[in-house]
């Protein structure tokens, strides 16, 4: 792998334990070879719509009936890609207040080359609304499994941004058995274990003049009046623009990306977003990363998060032996959105580094 890209990213490696066997022993099982293979394409998301990227939809439902809606893009195989075969599949798990949408550049990116999954969160997107006593972080890493066995006949890389990414963590909580048997490959994407001030993620779906000290009571509150909250954010809709460029990007970016980004924001009712806020003050799985060494690991992040700060990342990456750290400079949040040609290749190392994982098996 690669030490830096360019000027706007540095790339850390972890010691040499765990799943770093992996890249000290490189040669021995073949990674040599797969390292810097360039699998997603370069620039197609540019130049395609953003939300024009959809395949059939396939209904996932989970342990409490909750429908979550599912799409898979199956690879080409005249696209001679080297997982055109089909054996490994790419789960995406999008984050809080999103949709599947969010992963625009990544989907485009590894269309038709890589088996690819990408679902809607319970209450989001297009998926069934949750009982708010399932609104929880251990209920999203059971989904995450029910996915993977319904959509996943083989190997898994899991791709989980902000709250996926803790989903993964949760499923790791849950059945670390999975780690280095069904699943080969994880990223964590601008996310976190724990530690987390739950008051910077609702940055920016409160309406304005609400803010990072919002405690859960006012949440509660907010919440009984739902309906009005969702009009002020329509009714602010200039001014959100400016809260959501602000909160989640760190450099300039050109304004249809703030506009996209908002839109799946504002799609998601305040009801919504003040379930899930419990979730995101109690959450403490820091120590059960550990087991994320088993495989090839990249934690990427942007230094300029203002809602998952670059030393959840840091932390994320001293405890999961083996892990490399991605840092891009200067990135915000939706650095899968800002940083997208250094998420995919990013991604292109991982995805590479689990191939040669499974040859080598």
């Amino acid at each position: 792998m690669s030490g830096v890209r360019g000027a706007l990213g540095r790339r850390v490696m972890g010691a040499a334990a765990g799943a770093a066997g992996l890249a000290a022993a490189g040669a021995a099982v073949g990674v040599v070879a797969h390292r810097n293979r360039v699998i997603a394409h370069r620039g197609l998301g540019d130049r395609t719509p953003f939300g024009s990227l959809h395949s059939a939809p396939l209904h996932v439902i989970a342990d409490d009936a909750v429908d979550l809606y599912t799409e898979v893009d199956e690879p080409d195989p005249t696209q001679h890609s080297p997982l055109a075969t089909g054996d490994m599949t790419v789960v995406f798990v999008h984050g809080y207040s999103m949709n599947l949408d969010c992963w625009h550049f990544q989907r485009a990116g590894y269309r038709g080359q890589v088996r690819t999954v990408f679902y809607d969160q319970r209450s989001h997107g297009k998926s069934a609304r949750s009982s708010e006593e399932n609104a929880t972080i251990d209920q999203l890493g059971k989904d995450l499994l029910r996915v993977i066995e319904q959509t996943a006949p083989g190997p898994v890389v899991l791709v989980g941004h902000s709250m996926g990414g803790m989903s993964i963590i949760s499923l790791a909580q849950q059945h670390p058995e999975l780690f280095g048997d069904r699943i080969v490959g994880v990223a964590l994407i601008s996310t976190t274990a724990g530690g987390l001030d739950p008051g910077r993620i609702l940055f920016p779906m409160l309406p304005m003049g609400m803010g990072g000290r919002v405690m859960g009571r006012a949440v509660r509150t907010l919440d009984r009046g739902h309906r009005v909250v969702d009009l002020a954010r329509k009714w602010g809709h200039a001014i959100a623009d400016v809260v959501t460029d602000r909160y989640a990007f760190g450099d300039d970016v050109p304004g249809h990306y703030v506009e996209f980004l908002y839109d799946m924001l504002n799609a998601t009712p305040f009801a919504v977003v003040a379930d899930f806020y419990p979730a995101f003050a109690t959450l403490d799985h820091f120590d059960h990363v550990e087991v994320l060494g088993k495989v090839p690991t990249a934690v990427i992040c942007g230094t300029d998060d203002k809602i998952t700060s670059v030393g959840h990342s840091r932390k994320l990456h001293s405890r999961i032996p083996g892990s490399s750290l991605l840092e891009c400079q200067g990135a915000g949040h939706m650095v899968i959105l800002e940083r997208h040609e250094d998420v995919n290749a990013e991604l292109d190392d991982l995805i590479s580094l689990a191939l040669a994982r499974m040859e080598a098996s």
